[in-house]
């Protein structure tokens, strides 16, 4: 559907409804007469200047998407400042162990993910297929679950364990990729949503909502899964991939439930080479230093109205500096422990987002597993490479699994009796008494500890996407659900939320209908 051009409509239209031409009258007769017949149409009228300078806080995936986006949307004669306080990537970023970078943040991404499969084409970067190992899920004190080597084998022990319910959840996780897919379909058609829940509500209708507000047990058990595939199957799911269990809400669960499924892939490279590719593509200048405040500002000019600007405050190496911006939009989390950000002098003032985040300890060894540790007398018959854990207050670890470099492209699934790289995740820092327990012996530990998503605790309240006239935060979404491409949507959201109201096209934005609309309209 082509957008409609800006400016005057063309000569010999004729107006809605308008009669057949009649005896000519004097010319300021007739345009006055045509002004009346003929109301403006919205986004017809005379364009907007374009804004001179937006700034994006972070460089992170969410900044570095939300600036290739605003570059698509905004031309070429915008300037647009990335500020990053710390290494562009974000919560993507690779750590060094035994000569090879592995993945420490945002690992894995699902083959529906298509704003970053378009990223990885778009950028000529090569996508590294995930390779499987044998996983085992273990409760503190034994294996509920162990996996073969053959399908059949598998297949027989899910149906004799727990029945139709892993076929039911994937027709029920289906389903809800399913309506989460129509946002790719809106955002190609340049809507946009000025809220989350009114974006969530676009995609699943009362359903999605309702998901944020209760639990993933509660939305599981309402849909008829037992408890003991919940405990078994699903619990293990939330702790390796938020490292929280069944009590975070149904939306995020379902995430996490679609991230267990076969096709899983990451970038050859590392994952953050697409936001240091996204910066490059959307001709950004980077600029190193931390955000401190905002405050808006009026600058007078002789003819018109005032121009209203947003006065970013930051700190660099060289010192306290900053500058003004038409649009500013934060793609970093709002909190004390992540971008401490003071609003200064809004009318109404703009909220605090108390919301917490979850700390999570990504630890690297290059070491040999301790096989007795899980019950297994003999080294020779241990052959797991992936350990889900369910719910038990003496277990010190989610998970741990061995992984590959990301120069590797893949290659998980060495066999756990040889001298591996394991990532174990955890919520504190492993003691020495702790990693002596998991491995028989180690010569390297690294250990990242992130804030790495939100501790879910439904009903959840998404944190708004307008701050103010022309701020926008994109990470509200990640109240729904925290993964790469959810902050990609969110960035593709706000750039054309900016654009549209910077313009007044009204009729891109909180459509109802979509689904329909779009169908008729195609």
């Amino acid at each position: 559907m082509a957008a409609r051009p800006h400016g005057p409509p063309a000569t010999g239209t004729r107006c809605r409804g308008g009669a057949e031409p009649g005896p000519a009258m004097p010319a300021p007769r007739l345009l006055l007469l045509l002004a009346a017949l003929c109301p403006p149409v919205p986004g017809l009228g005379r364009q907007r200047d374009a804004p001179g300078k937006i700034a994006v806080v972070g460089g992170g995936i969410g900044g570095a998407a939300a600036a290739y986006f605003l570059r698509q949307k905004f031309g070429r004669s915008v300037r647009v400042e990335v500020m990053e306080k710390a290494v562009v990537g974000g919560r993507l970023a690779t750590l060094e162990v035994e000569g090879g970078g592995y993945e420490a943040g945002g690992s894995v991404l699902h083959p529906l993910n298509l704003h970053m499969k378009h990223f990885v084409k778009e950028l000529g970067l090569s996508v590294a297929p995930g390779h499987g190992s044998l996983a085992g899920v273990y409760n503190g004190e034994e294996f509920v679950f162990e996996e073969s080597n053959w399908y059949i084998i598998n297949l027989f022990k899910l149906l004799w364990h727990y029945g139709l319910n892993p076929l039911r959840m994937y027709m029920w996780v289906e389903d809800i990729l399913d309506k989460f897919m129509r946002i790719y379909r809106y955002q190609m058609h340049d809507y946009a949503f000025s809220s989350n829940e009114r974006l969530l509500h676009a995609l699943g209708g009362n359903d999605f909502i309702q998901m944020l507000n209760q639990t993933i047990d509660e939305a599981m058990q309402k849909a008829g899964f037992s408890h003991k595939f919940i405990n078994e199957v699903v619990c293990p799911a939330m702790r390796v991939n938020y490292g929280q269990g069944v009590n975070i809400n149904g939306f995020v669960g379902a995430v996490s439930l679609a991230g267990v499924e076969s096709g899983l892939w990451s970038v050859k490279g590392g994952n953050k080479l697409v936001c240091t590719g996204l910066l490059y593509a959307s001709k950004a200048e980077i600029i190193s230093g931390t955000v401190l405040s905002i405050e808006p500002k009026v600058r007078p000019r002789p003819a018109g109205d005032p121009i209203k600007l947003y006065q970013v405050t930051y700190n660099t190496t060289s010192g306290l500096t900053g500058d003004t911006y038409d649009i500013v939009v934060i793609a970093a989390p709002l909190s004390r422990k992540m971008a401490n950000i003071t609003f200064r002098n809004f009318d109404p003032p703009i909220l605090e987002f108390p919301n917490p985040y979850h700390k999570t300890v990504a630890t690297f060894v290059h070491g040999r597993l301790n096989a007795s540790f899980f019950g297994y007398r003999d080294p020779e018959a241990f052959n797991f490479g992936a350990i889900f854990t369910m719910e038990n207050p003496k277990l010190f670890f989610s998970s741990l699994g061995v992984v590959s470099p990301v120069e590797d492209g893949g290659g998980e699934g060495k066999l756990a009796l040889q001298s591996a790289v394991w990532k174990v995740f955890s919520n504190e820092v492993l003691t020495k008494e702790q990693l002596n327990l998991l491995f028989s012996s180690y010569d390297s530990v690294k250990v990242k500890t992130w804030w790495a998503y939100p501790h879910y605790s439904p009903p959840e309240r998404c944190p708004p996407v307008i701050l103010h006239d022309n701020i926008y935060y994109l990470n509200g979404i990640e109240w729904a659900a925290s993964a790469m491409e959810m902050s990609a949507i969110a960035a593709k959201n706000a750039a054309l939320l900016a654009y549209h109201r910077w313009y007044g096209n009204t009729d891109r934005i909180d459509q109802e209908g979509l689904q329909e609309k779009l169908k008729t309209e195609l």
